[in-house]
């Protein structure tokens, strides 16, 4: 399961109205891939359509879905989002992740 804090759904709802999403009937992708300074990268979008094998989750009325491979990185995980003058934005509070990057997009397990 993937959670969403309250300003993370703020911030969600307000970008997917700015590309032209709507955020009570389309998705935030969120996945891993390969990269970063500790291995592993997260990735978050908004898309229009759910694959079959995607994972959906639902949490303070933002829609998820992760693809199958991912679900496993990211079970437990909290998106947050930070803003401000020391904001990063977006942020992944992950249990999974033994060791992360100083700028917080990267991971290992």
């Amino acid at each position: 399961m993937i959670k969403v804090s309250e300003d993370a759904r703020k911030k969600i709802s307000a970008l997917m109205e700015d590309e032209g999403f709507n955020s009570l009937q389309d998705y935030v992708r969120v996945g891993v891939k390969s990269g970063g300074c500790s291995g592993l990268s997260y990735e978050l979008k908004f898309d229009k359509s759910k694959a079959e094998d995607d994972k959906l989750f639902e949490d303070n009325d933002i829609k998820i879905v992760v693809d199958k491979r991912s679900v496993l990185y990211l079970a437990g995980t909290i998106l947050e989002y930070s803003g401000g003058l020391n904001g990063k934005g977006f942020v992944f509070n992950n249990p999974n992740a033994q060791r992360t990057c100083g700028c917080g997009e990267s991971f290992s397990l």
